[in-house]
Formats: C-alpha cells, structure tokens, sequence
C-alpha cells in the first residue's frame, strides 16, 4: 500500500503514529556520516521506480512534505500552492536543508498561456554589510567554518515574499490553507528522519548554539534518536502568524523583532569567544524593504526542446545553457551512459561553462552580467573549438565575451559554495507546473534557530575577498542589498509547441548544475525516464579536477580518464533530484515522476 493510500484510509494522525514512524526506525542507521567534503551528506541509497499518475504529482525531498503537496493538488490546489505548501513542511522536517529563514527560486510553467516566468526569492545583503566584513586583521578571509556561523552570515530571508508573489499570480487556494499541513504536523508532532538525525550528529557547532541545541537535543545534550517523536510548538505560531497575516506578518511585527534580536544578540552567537564578532548586520529595515522579483526565464534550445532556468543573481540557467549548448555539437545519444566518451565530453562542457560562470556571473541588478553574450550561437561555436574527444583541455580559461557592459575583466572568484538546499516540483491538473529549489546554504545555515526555523548563512556565498591583489574587484564581492549568487537550478522544459515536457531541480551547490545537465542529457539524449536518469552514477568538473561519484561504477573509469588528461577524484556526490516529466502517446498523457535514490524523497500522484 502506498503512504497516500495509508493516510487516506487511516486518517492523517494515526498514519504518521503508526506506519511512518514503523518506516522511520526500520530505516534507522541507513544515513551514512558525512564527509568534510560533502557537509549534508548521503542516506544510503534506496532503489526507487518511477511513479505514474494520470491527473497531478509533487515530488519532495521529504514523504511528508510531498503528501503535503498532493493533499493540496486533491483540493484543486494549483502547482504553486501545492510547492507553497510542501515547502512550510520542509521548513518543519527538512530543516537543515531549506525553509522560511532562507531563500528560493521558482520558475513556473503556465499551461493556458504555454509561457515560463520565474520568481526570485534570494536573500539580500544588509544595508549595513560590507565586502571586508568576512576579512580578518592581516587582509584575508576568515576560515570558511568561522564565517558561516552566526547572525553576520544572515542574509535577509526572501523565500516567504517569493512565495506570496507566486501564490497571488497563480494561486487557486486560499493563502491560509497552504499552512495546514505544516501546522498539523508542528502541533502533532513528526518522527524524525535519520537523515536529519545523522546530519545533527554530525554538526556539532548546533550544541553551541541556544536556540538549536533546546530542539534538536535531549536534556542531557544527546542529539535526538531517529524515529523520536518532534513538535515544534514554536514553528506552529510562526506559520499560523503568517498564514493569516500573509508576508508582513515575517517581515514586519513580532518575527522581525526575534529574528533581528537572534541576529544581533551576542549570548544566541554560540562560544563566547567569538560571539561578538559573529554578531550580525540584518535590521528590521533590511526586513520591511525586502523585495522578491519576478523575472523573465534563462531559456535555449537543446536538442528540439526549450530548456529554461533561472537568470542571475542564479548561475543555474546561465551555466546550464552553456553546458548543454557545448555539448550539442556532439551526439550524445552515440554513446551508453557512463561511457569514457560521455563522461569526457560532459566534463569539457563544463570546464567551460564554469569557467564563465566563475568569472562574469553575479547579481544582475547590480552588476554587468553579459547573458546573451554567453549563450549566443557565435560565442558557443568557438568556445565548443576547445573540445577534443581524445585529450582534455585541463584548466578552462573564461572566455571574451565582449559585449559594451564588460569594460573590465573581473577578478578570479573565490567563492565557496557548501552542498545543503531542497528541489520540490509540482505538475497540478491544469497542466501547470512548478520548479522550486530553495535552501539556507550550509546544512543547518547560520545554526541560528529562531522561532521554530533555522536563518540562512547566505552572506557566505558571496567571495569573502573582495578583490585580487592587483586590486581588480570580484563580481559576487559583498556589498549593501546584493543578491549573492547561486547555484540553484530549478528548470523547466517545454517542446516545439510550447507543451510541458518536464520539471526538475536538485540540491547540492555548485554540484547542482552537473547534476542538472546529467538529469536532461539521461532524458533528452537517452531518453531514460525520469527516475531512471536520477539513478545515473555522477560526474562533475567545476572547472578542476573531474569528480567520479563514490561507490559507483564510475569509479573504475579513473585510469582511462586519466590517459585523456583528467585529474580525477573519487568522492561522495549527494544530489537530491527530484522532477516529473510529461509522457504523451497520442491523446493519452501521463505524469512519471522520479526521486534521487540518495536521500529520502518520493514523487506521488493521482
């Protein structure tokens, strides 16, 4: 019998008591530790089929949150209610990962217009922030693991504005009953996963922190059990808040009030003898101005097929594009997955798009960001000139895209960007669909926990140095209500007559747009389905060494792509793809749904 089966013959409460929580201890001990590389690590993997439905789907990195999302798809929700309301619930059992104190991007699909639009949600620099905040007293950044602890790597939450704007275009639910689910389970309480389970015990910094070590800890300081019983009571009155006073009622009153004092209280800052320099910079001004956007789509063609994705201050779409572009010029669909030759040809591709992404992507709003340059047929044909099949190119160089807005080349990028985010995608019964991936940054983000949710530490996605030492400026440097940029890529496909195709997105940081290359060429080129593409062992090239997924087959191809020039590491790769593509044979059309066998998500449909 499937979760949605359960829950609807044996009511909600007694479900989640009796069979989830049987679920929850029988996989107790299945997530694996995690590695210095690889901050939110995987849960051992789980194989998975494709779900089939015929009407509407959500797919969620969580099982709780995805019934959330067909719950409200049932009471004729649109997709954007049904992603509204997967989301509250992840802020609830995913909360390491994503949620309120964060940021997103949406890109949605509208069926009877056949148009794709997007929504950005990303948090904002404080008015009061500045590009040498994060240096220390000789000139260099502060170590990564200090920079991202406490309120200075708060950025100004913009997922709950994003959210709002979303729901008042397309919305078809009241904005009050997306929050039931969520609240439910606050109240009632949730078994925790042993995802999250393992993933506190491998954050220690957490016990530093009041707020956080009173939730997630016993009385005598041990990290909570998988499969104990969790209520936040605290979350409950936050969602309730909002949901009945819409997005003012987070970014204007009471929530305002807490969240600054959090960020600003050296006693919430964790050890003592670093407290005061970890107080933060968000006002309740940063909070009452904030801003979501909604934005026009990152989109080309691949294969036959509209590829669109999110613009900057997202490097996704951008760098997507230019990957797939790249690798248009070769025939894919000549080579089996995983083969030396595909593997070769994906890591070229994506030396070069990073290399561009590296040097010329940031907030657009505030910087010169030259994106038709970058993906225009005359740059793409030259750069494409620097694939070999038989030899790799090494360390890609950023090409010249000259356009009027780059007078000056930038300096080399220093950011770092640490794998920890959420992708949830929805397909309702009007055909409209979304793509959402929203995240707080590091797992657990800025280990601030603030009324029933975690504040993200996204000031540490922008280049902690501001310049070179010839004195040329970054483009991601920090500055006053910037936008940092991302890797987050929630992408929607669409055909030659501008029908849905598919939605799909993952976690993972710069790893998101490999992952997300790899997901279209498995369908696109394969033609795998959609599960079945998430299933491919992983490869990445972030412009340096080709990375081969731990644990797979992949990593017996370590000689071979060292003949070719590769430097090659093998290492854990935590994607959590999550996506529901469009089958149509004649007048008959499904939904087949896919979920990352590396962690704890499911796809469900009617």
């Amino acid at each position: 019998m499937r979760l949605t089966d359960l829950l609807n013959a044996q009511g909600w409460r007694a479900a989640l008591h009796g069979a989830v929580l049987t679920a929850v201890l029988a996989l107790a001990g299945t997530a694996q530790a995690q590695t210095p590389a690889e901050p939110e690590g995987p849960t051992a993997k789980q194989a998975k089929k494709a779900v089939i439905a015929g009407k509407h789907m959500a797919a969620a990195a969580n099982p709780l949150a995805a019934e959330a999302g067909l719950e409200i798809l049932r009471a004729g929700g649109s997709a954007v209610d049904a992603a509204i309301a997967m989301q509250m619930v992840l802020t609830l059992v995913e909360p390491q990962s994503s949620g309120i104190g964060g940021g997103g991007f949406l890109v949605h699909y509208d069926a009877s217009r056949k148009s794709v639009i997007t929504f950005d949600g990303r948090e904002t620099a404080p008015a009061g922030a500045s590009p040498e905040m994060f240096l220390g007293a000789d000139g260099n950044p502060i170590p990564f693991a200090e920079a991202s602890v406490g309120g200075h790597a708060v950025g100004t939450p913009g997922l709950v504005r994003m959210l709002e704007m979303a729901h008042r275009e397309y919305g078809r639910l009241p904005w009050h009953r997306l929050f039931e689910p969520a609240m439910r389970l606050a109240e009632g309480g949730f078994a925790l996963s042993p995802r999250l389970h393992q993933l506190i015990v491998d954050t220690p910094q957490l016990k530093e922190m009041p707020g956080a070590r009173q939730h997630f800890y016993d009385r005598e300081g041990r990290p909570y059990a998988a499969g104990t019983w969790v209520y936040n009571p605290s979350l409950f009155e936050t969602l309730r808040l909002i949901a009945n006073g819409g997005s003012d009622a987070f970014y204007r009153g009471q929530v305002a009030r807490d969240v600054v004092a959090a960020v600003s209280d050296p006693a919430q800052q964790g050890d003592p003898a670093r407290a005061q320099r970890r107080v933060g910079r968000l006002s309740l001004a940063d909070l009452a101005l904030y801003r979501a956007i909604k934005r026009e789509p990152v989109c080309v063609v691949y294969r036959g097929l509209r590829v669109c994705g999110m613009g900057p201050p997202s490097s996704g779409g951008i760098t997507v594009a230019q990957t797939l572009l790249l690798l248009e010029r070769f025939t894919l669909r000549g080579y089996a997955p995983g083969s030396l030759e595909a593997v070769h040809l994906i890591s070229e591709a994506q030396r070069l798009a990073f290399a561009d992404r590296n040097r010329y992507i940031a907030d657009a709003d505030m910087m010169s960001v030259p994106v038709r340059a970058l993906t225009s047929h005359g740059y793409i044909e030259k750069r494409a000139e620097l694939i070999l099949p038989w030899k790799s190119m090494g360390r890609a160089e950023p090409g010249r895209p000259w356009t009027p807005q780059l007078l000056n080349i930038p300096a080399a990028d220093t950011t770092r960007e640490i794998p920890a985010t959420s992708h949830m995608s929805a397909v309702d019964a009007a055909g409209n669909a979304v793509a959402l991936t929203s995240s707080i940054e590091n797992a657990f983000g800025a280990r601030l926990f603030v009324r029933g949710f975690l504040l993200n530490n996204q000031m540490t996605d922008f280049a902690l140095k501001p310049s070179d030492e010839a004195g040329n400026l970054a483009i991601n440097r920090v500055e006053p209500g910037k936008r940092p940029r991302s890797s987050m890529s929630p992408t929607i496909v669409i055909d030659r007559e501008r029908r849905l195709v598919m939605t799909l997105g993952s976690p993972g940081g710069p790893r998101i747009i490999p992952y997300v290359v790899q997901a279209l060429v498995g369908t696109i080129d394969w033609r795998l389905d959609m599960q079945r593409a998430f299933d491919l062992p992983h490869h990445a090239n972030l412009n340096g060494r080709t990375q081969l997924e731990q644990g797979t087959a992949l990593a017996g191809m370590l000689d071979d792509l060292q003949k070719l020039g590769h430097e090659v590491e093998i290492v854990p790769m935590t994607s959590g793809l999550h996506g529901i593509a469009v089958a149509r044979r004649g007048d008959k059309v499904s939904l087949v749904g896919g979920a990352d066998p590396r962690r704890e998500g499911v796809a469900v449909g009617d």
